[in-house]
């Protein structure tokens, strides 16, 4: 008999990786409600299994633009690090925290990536300085991250700004490079998670495989299209989920 609910889901999790990989971030914040709501997975177990999936699709969804030169090792792996610190902390920390707070605050960070990324980010544009503000690049990291270790999401809607205006990056660099910094912190937040949160193994690899292809497509496209148009459509997308999770949450938190 065909598993329509784990198809469901693998499709999914494609759409996932190929959002990941063609803007640089916003689509891992659909990981956490896709697996409570269509897989049915609890929502604590859901963000640890988000920060597994979201770090195998960054990294696969690396390869493609470090091939093509839209990555600035140096500048993400200083964030990252910063990041790890962050997300592990977070991942910590959210285990102990009530469910309904923990998708309650996650519904309303879906709700501004996707103002986000209606809004776009055509006017963001490189500084120029010459020197990296690395105690800058280093606060917004350890923020970041443990945003990140928190709820479960890359991260990626302030990762990329964040290149742009502190690190001065052109935008194709920053989205490339934000893909290490996203794999870096979600392993860190998952290590987190770990000490007090038992996830399905099989389930995330099933979802890893199905997000790292998408993820893969996602990577290619990215240097053949103009995004923004479908950017803005998906943020509409990421709003309305975002404002069905809140809606399932307000009653818990009252």
């Amino acid at each position: 008999m065909i598993n329509t609910t784990l198809i469901a889901t693998v499709l999914a999790a494609v759409v996932v990786g190929i959002a990941l990989g063609l803007f640089g971030g916003g689509g891992s914040i659909l990981m956490v409600p896709m697996l409570m709501y269509i897989a049915g997975v609890p929502g604590k177990t859901a963000i640890a299994m988000s920060l597994l999936v979201v770090a195998a699709t960054s990294a696969g969804s690396l390869i493609s633009h470090a091939r093509a030169g839209r990555v600035l090792w140096r500048t993400g792996l200083l964030f990252g690090a910063a990041g790890m610190a962050g997300a592990y902390t977070g991942g910590l920390i959210g285990p102990l925290l009530p469910e309904a707070l923990l998708i309650g605050g996650f519904a309303v960070m879906m709700v501004v990536t996707a103002a986000a990324m209606i809004k776009g980010r055509r006017r963001m544009t490189a500084t120029t300085h010459a020197d990296l503000p690395i105690g800058k690049i280093l606060i917004e990291g350890v923020i970041v991250g443990i945003v990140t270790g928190l709820v479960g999401a890359g991260g990626g809607f302030l990762v990329v700004p964040a290149l742009v205006l502190l690190g001065g990056m052109p935008m194709a660099a920053a989205v490339g490079t934000s893909l290490l910094v996203i794999a870096m912190k979600s392993l860190a937040g998952l290590a987190g998670y770990l000490h007090s949160v038992t996830i399905d193994w099989r389930l995330a690899a099933i979802m890893t495989v199905a997000a790292v292809i998408g993820g893969l497509i996602g990577g290619r496209l990215a240097g053949h299209i103009n995004p923004d148009r479908l950017r803005r459509a998906f943020g509409w997308f990421v709003l309305a989920m975002g404002v069905f999770v809140l809606a399932q949450q307000i009653p818990a938190l009252m």
